[in-house]
């Protein structure tokens, strides 16, 4: 039952990952094609191995089938990460630049070179050891870690970079098999002069045979990859036979030797028709010196060697500095990923990837220490300048070195394009670029991507037009860095989030190991190349914006998320409500919302006036806790998200349960926000008769599809069954007027500003963007029911003021409306030119643009009874609501609506309700008959000072 169960779950495990890795293996077929390939596979492993390894169909179980988690995970740390990481390592630096290296920077600044590379690996690789052992590690290497740590937009971003830096290298490693292949076999070559092959001076015959090559390599990864990466340990074993035989020939031939330049360095000069240091030419310009000296160990020579002294290059004709030789250097030592790439098929990924990678990075920075010494203090430097394989000539049999090249070089290759082809179905199977990478996903049946091999190919195809190894090693290098810069970053910013389940068994990293990481690849990018550094980041950022569009599915985890968090806590607790001052005052709203059906515009019109304050819309269900069995609160929130995200509001989302709607809004008011960030003013939708309107599905039929469409899980965000319908005619509304007129009263008891909201289904903000005419929001800074106190402005008439000033900042309101107040006098007692001056230089001091228009109402106060209060309580009584004639309300609508024609939006003065709860039905009525057939209208009550006129 136990080993049954662990089936079961490797078996869901492996489908969850999505991942093929290089050792996927053949099952049985016993159709021609795979019975051509496993017999293809089989040559190739006793060529490589010499018959010391079985064919893929003889590990297999007799089912024939992909056999069990444990036996696809078969490799240990040395053959699994040791050995890849090391032949990459190698690669072409090892037989073919290290005496150009020496040449051109001498052995001090080769030293250092070679230390500042591999300092950057190696914060590099603690890095990559310490995401890779927080957790279980599938398969997919690196973009893998990269993805799943920093989220998709970045994971896919950078996961592209790396896509690009191993089809470099591959088009890097086999542009330096071919030259090796040339050297020797080529006119003039060390092994066999005047072979098959042309001259490396020949474009187009270089061309021809670099695609030979990587067609071979072609071959192999469709037919043979996973035996490849089996035999990877073999193959490096090779390596080091032939790099100890060059150590060994340094010291076993200690007679000076003159050896011949390469033969493109002889032409290169012919042709110039110059004279050097290392080309002694007669008047004619014939080249009469054509080799310089191996002189075993000297210490004249070593001295000679010493410092840097930078020439052309004779293949690429350039001239080199610090900067290229550089680049040439660390473009050959970038395989410090290829251990992290065999993650699927590594028995321990967790343990071996770091213990693996570093012990690469210890054996190969300690060989290339010691090759560049031996080299520097034993050969001419006219010698290692035109002379790249100079190292066969030295050797006590020069097959040894041919070897090597060979064997680094095209293994680094082989490597390379299996990993981009990997690197290429990952990006895919995460469908993260659409349906433009879906060819990738495509599999044989064991599970080899070879359309993205095919894919790979084509492009290094591309890559080998380049036509050097020296002018391919910039770009491979900064593509290479700017992902081991990634790499740096993901591990810097999870320690930085501090999120408790990073929790890596790796010690032996700190943050600032992340960073010197960061900055060093960062660096060297530039000083390598500024163009394609420039490029790469563009590319990067381009691919992150868009796949930030995209929204893709979440259940990755994104770092920024987690960083976010971080600096939001850190900072909320840096923000004192005790340290607020009114210049620095901003809305910050609770709107309150029973079915977002009929409130819609609404919503969208409170983002418009909160001017990058707190946003929260709160909704009450109604009912007990003991009614359910779960929470229902928890279903409800990720519909109130989904209608954010549709709205596309900047608004949070608090739901909470009570038995009334008032209790509710209590809870609300008390518990919204945190710390400095609180509500300090309180939105309603307005409550009467009328026939509520469905402008939640108006919006939806009138927005235009988007290209970039939001994503969860595959799927369109759909707005349409969210939420209830509206109440239709023979309906009650939830709240009666008490209840809606307590809901009033509470809110300014717990010392929040109110706002009342009617018609604001009438209100289309496409149709005021699109006018061609100018419209205007119009504030009515009185107590319509005190026309007593309309000479004094208190807070409620600051605060009107301030909302329809922000309105006016707001793109589309800001080119389309004007502000427009109201000064109603009367004109047999009060001072009309006066009065306007005063409220002009008024709003002039709180840097306010409006136009003030005069409205004399005489003809309507007159008939009103004197109202009770002597003159200095006015001030007082201007909040109070008092009862009128409902004759009165009706004209003084009938007058609001004569100057609406052109008003987009009304602001009005909201009195105190009254404290006897039998006038709450007068109250709301005569609010309702007040801003019946008016525009869009606000009733507005504020509380506290909102405006200031001090710098």
């Amino acid at each position: 039952m136990t080993v049954e169960l662990d089936r079961v779950i490797d078996d869901a495990r492996a489908k969850r990952s999505g991942y093929k890795s290089f050792g996927d293996t053949l099952p049985e077929d016993k159709s021609e094609l795979h019975t051509l390939q496993n017999f293809l596979s089989t040559i190739l492993s006793w060529f490589i191995c010499c018959g010391r390894r079985r064919s893929d169909d003889e590990s297999r179980g007799p089912e024939g089938g992909r056999g069990d988690e444990s036996s696809r995970r078969s490799l240990g740390t040395l053959e699994g990460v040791f050995a890849p990481v090391a032949l990459s390592m190698f690669s072409t630096l090892l037989y073919l630049r290290t005496g150009f290296v020496v040449g051109q920077a001498g052995i001090l600044e080769s030293v250092l070179q070679l230390v500042l590379a591999y300092f950057i690996l190696v914060m590099t690789v603690l890095s990559i050891s310490a995401i890779s052992t927080n957790g279980a590690l599938e398969g997919g290497g690196a973009y893998y870690m990269i993805s799943r740590a920093l989220g998709p937009e970045f994971g896919g971003s950078i996961g592209f970079l790396f896509f690009v830096a191993n089809v470099l290298a591959v088009g890097l490693y086999v542009t330096g098999f071919v030259e090796a292949m040339i050297e020797n076999f080529g006119p003039g070559g060390t092994m066999v002069d005047h072979a098959f092959l042309k001259g490396d001076h020949d474009f187009w015959y270089k061309y021809l045979y670099c695609s030979i090559v990587l067609f071979v390599c072609l071959g192999i990864c469709i037919v043979g990859g996973a035996v490849f990466a089996k035999t990877s340990l073999v193959i490096f074993l090779v390596v080091v036979v032939c790099l100890l035989s060059v150590f060994i020939s340094v010291f076993a031939k200690n007679s000076t030797t003159e050896i011949e330049y390469a033969q493109q360095a002889k032409h290169t000069f012919e042709r110039r028709n110059i004279s050097l240091e290392c080309f002694q030419a007669n008047a004619s310009g014939f080249v009469l010196q054509d080799g310089a000296n191996y002189t075993g160990l000297r210490a004249k020579t070593f001295k000679d060697n010493t410092f840097s002294k930078y020439q052309k290059d004779y293949i690429t004709k350039d001239l080199m500095t610090f900067a290229t030789v550089f680049a040439i250097l660390f473009s050959s030592v970038t395989g410090i990923l290829n251990g992290a790439n065999m993650s699927g098929e590594l028995k321990e990924p967790s343990k071996a990837i770091p213990k693996g990678t570093l012990y690469a990075v210890m054996f190969t920075f300690i060989s290339y220490l010691l090759l560049i010494i031996l080299v520097g203090g034993s050969s001419d430097r006219c010698l290692l300048l035109n002379n790249y394989i100079f190292l066969q000539e030295i050797n006590l049999w020069k097959p040894f070195v041919l070897i090597g090249i060979f064997a680094a070089t095209l293994s680094a290759a082989l490597g390379n394009l299996i990993g981009a082809s990997r690197i290429l179905q990952a990006l895919a199977n995460d469908h993260l670029f659409w349906f433009v990478l879906n060819p990738a996903t495509i599999t044989t049946k064991s599970g080899n991507p070879y359309v993205a091999v095919l894919i790979s190919w084509f492009l290094v195809q591309l890559v080998l037009l380049v036509g050097s190894l020296n002018a391919i090693a910039p770009a491979a290098s900064v593509f290479f860095l700017m992902s081991y810069a990634s790499v740096n970053l993901a591990c810097l910013a999870l320690e930085l989030a501090s999120a408790p389940n990073f929790r890596p068994t790796f010690k032996y990293f700190t943050w600032y190991t992340c960073t010197l990481g960061l900055i060093g690849c960062i660096v060297m990018c530039f000083l390598i190349s500024s163009l394609y550094s420039s490029i790469a980041i563009i590319v990067m950022l381009i691919l992150a914006i868009i796949l930030h569009f995209r929204s893709l599915p979440t259940q990755w985890g994104s770092i920024s998320q987690a960083l976010i968090f971080h600096q939001v806590r850190k900072y909320l607790l840096m923000l004192d409500s005790r340290k607020a001052h009114v210049k620095y005052w901003r809305p910050q709203i609770l709107l309150l919302v029973a079915n977002p059906r009929q409130c819609s515009e609404l919503i969208t019109f409170i983002n418009d006036i909160k001017k990058g304050g707190l946003y929260v819309i709160g909704h009450v269900k109604l009912g007990s806790l003991d009614s359910y069995t779960t929470d229902p609160i928890l279903e409800e929130n990720p519909k109130w998200l989904g209608l954010i995200d549709y709205l596309k509001v900047k608004a949070f989302v608090e739901v909470t349960m009570a038995n009334t709607v008032s209790e509710g809004l209590q809870h609300l008011l008390r518990l919204s926000g945190m710390g400095g960030m609180k509500p300090n003013t309180v939105c309603f939708g307005f409550v009467d008769d009328s026939k509520p309107k469905d402008t939640l599905s108006f919006m939806n039929n009138e927005r235009r599809r988007r290209f970039f469409t939001r994503l969860e899980s595959g799927k369109k965000v759909s707005i349409d069954n969210l939420f209830m319908n509206i109440r239709g005619d023979g309906d009650s509304g939830q709240l009666s007027p008490l209840e809606y007129v307590k809901l009033i009263s509470d809110s300014l008891k717990m010392q929040k500003n109110v706002c009342l909201c009617r018609h604001f289904d009438q209100l289309s903000k496409q149709s005021i963007v699109n006018s061609k005419k100018t419209l205007f929001i119009d504030v009515w800074p009185v107590n319509l029911f005190r026309p007593d106190t309309a000479n004094f402005f208190d807070n409620t008439c600051l605060f009107m003021l301030q909302l329809a000033c922000i309105l006016t900042m707001v793109p589309g309101w800001k080119s389309k409306t004007r502000l427009r107040v109201f000064l109603c006098l009367n004109a047999q007692t009060d001072n009309t030119l006066q009065k306007q001056q005063k409220l002009d230089a008024f709003l002039h001091q709180l840097r306010i643009e409006a136009s003030v228009k005069i409205v004399t109402w005489d003809h309507l106060v007159s008939h009103l009874p004197v109202m009770s209060g002597n003159s200095s309580d006015k001030l007082t009584l201007m909040e109070k609501f008092h009862a009128v004639p409902t004759e009165f309300i009706s004209s003084i609508n009938q007058l609001i609506t004569s100057y609406s024609s052109t008003t987009a939006l009304s602001f009005m003065y909201l009195p105190v309700p009254p404290t006897d709860v039998r006038e709450s039905e007068t109250y709301l009525n005569s609010l309702r008959l007040l801003s019946d057939n008016l525009p869009p209208t606000v009733f507005v009550h504020g509380l506290h000072p909102v405006t200031s006129t001090t710098l």
